[in-house]
């Protein structure tokens, strides 16, 4: 018998803003992703905005990304 499927997470939607080349996005992932809880992060240049899936705090991926020196707020899902 397989074992019982977790429901999945509701994504997290942040908006970072001073991005500006693909190095910024790596490091907005590479925070994001460190942060516990975090299973799946996806930061996109052009939208400026990132979404992760899991169990993360809000206030920890927001003080990660702004730890990192980016601002950062959550948005509505």
């Amino acid at each position: 018998m397989p074992p019982p499927t977790q429901p999945a997470a509701t994504p997290q939607r942040l908006a970072v803003t001073g991005m500006t080349c693909a190095g910024c996005v790596k490091a907005v992932t590479h925070v994001l992703a460190r942060v516990p809880g975090a299973a799946n992060v996806q930061v996109t240049l052009e939208t400026g905005r990132a979404e992760v899936t899991g169990k993360a705090s809000p206030d920890a991926l927001l003080s990660a990304v702004r730890k990192a020196g980016y601002g950062a707020e959550l948005l509505a899902s």
